[in-house]
């Protein structure tokens, strides 16, 4: 393990930003860990329904706080794709080669996640399942794709997008939620916020490209600003705090994004800036890049499979005979956060299996993901690291 990290870290251009990559590897990892903490799936006469613990103990919406963390990945997505379009340009590529090599790496591990679900919803179904088990299990696995589709149409918008000033999609966030809060308006005005919400951290991340966000000046303001904004509009314009929805609320903060959930995110980006000196004098270190490193190189496996993963773990524990507390039971109080947490391991396990299944749909051959690396991501060290060694 000592050889890897050597080989990932000599293996790593001088001019990376390895900062940048822990952010990524960051926000991922709070997704993943957010959805286990507040997602349980209750057996009830036969029938898998889906709850969470926000809904029984709202206390817990602190939680979300921390593990709500697709703003920092629209950040840095929008800088290195600022950046790579740049740098596609300068090297004589078109706007085509350059938006396919952007996307390779998303369409393979898609497709191998909705062709495993669709044979395990047929499945499921001829073996007698209740359409609504099936309907709850499909739209926990499928779920993470409303977030790769955001994201790919943000990408292909990077040309367009990439001089665009954050003020302005946040002005248009602010404009929808006074026509659905203010004027008691129609409530599908709310859906163009999916776009325009997270286009203000692509936008921030854009203009860190162009150098407009260097110094701690922009991260404390962003930090400050953005968590004063969402606690003025929690407390008294009547947000929810929780920053993921709630089943049964009146209110989502994300699905579709309130203004709420911006400003949260604004305050979340700020953060991020300011731990780029921490990071990267972390990241020297051999051993923690290359956990970085390699946690990136399977980020859209672990992304796609980690809702597989929790449910594959559910299914297994149903075959013991009965409700499991942490894991069947109802997310009604502290007891059932602390058999949660213990099960997070297990969790894991299942995600490094499926990982180990379907990462070469991310990554493909050696040379290949080698070639796919050096396009995308100018070159990811551990894909590097591992064709040396070959």
């Amino acid at each position: 393990m000592r050889d890897l990290a050597r080989r990932i870290d000599s293996a790593t251009p001088p001019g990376r930003d390895r900062a940048v990559d822990a952010l990524r590897a960051l926000a991922i990892l709070g997704v993943v860990l957010g959805h286990w903490l507040v997602t349980a799936l209750v057996e009830d006469s036969g029938t898998v329904r889906a709850a969470s613990p926000l809904h029984y103990m709202p206390q817990l919406a602190p939680v979300s706080w921390m593990f709500q963390t697709l703003a920092v990945f629209f950040l840095v997505g929008g800088l290195v794709g600022a950046k790579s379009y740049t740098a596609g340009r300068a090297r004589g590529a078109t706007y085509g080669q350059w938006l396919r090599a952007r996307t390779a790496r998303l369409g393979r591990p898609v497709a191998a996640v909705l062709v495993v679900w669709a044979v395990a919803a047929g499945v499921m179904l001829m073996s007698g399942a209740g359409p609504e088990t099936v309907r709850a299990l499909l739209k926990l696995a499928l779920s993470p794709l409303w977030f790769l589709l955001v994201f790919a149409a943000l990408t292909a918008a990077t040309p367009l997008m990439a001089k665009l000033h954050p003020l302005w999609p946040l002005a248009f966030v602010l404009h929808v939620d006074l026509v659905r809060f203010g004027l008691d308006g129609p409530a599908w005005p709310g859906w163009l916020n999916v776009a325009a919400g997270w286009l203000v951290p692509y936008c921030l991340g854009a203009a860190w490209a162009r150098g407009s966000l260097r110094g701690r000046t922009a991260g404390w303001g962003l930090l400050v600003g953005g968590a004063l904004a969402t606690a003025l509009l929690v407390l008294f314009a009547g947000y929810p705090a929780s920053m993921v929805g709630v089943p049964g609320a009146a209110v989502s903060n994300l699905n579709p994004p309130t203004l709420a959930a911006v400003t949260f995110g604004l305050a979340q980006c700020g953060a991020a800036l300011l731990l780029l000196g921490p990071l990267r004098r972390v990241l020297a270190r051999p051993a923690v890049w290359a956990a970085v490193a390699l946690v990136n190189l399977s980020a859209m496996t672990v992304f796609l499979w980690h809702q597989t993963a929790l449910m594959a773990v559910t299914a297994v524990g149903l075959l013991a005979g009965g409700p499991l507390p942490g894991l069947h039971t109802v997310p009604d109080g502290w007891g059932w956060v602390s058999a949660r947490s213990a099960w997070l391991p297990v969790f894991a396990g299942a995600l490094w299996v499926c990982r180990a299944a379907f990462r070469t749909y991310e990554q493909g051959r050696p040379r290949e993901a080698l070639k796919a690396g050096r396009v995308v991501c100018e070159g990811h060290p551990a894909q590097e690291a591992r064709v040396r060694r070959a």
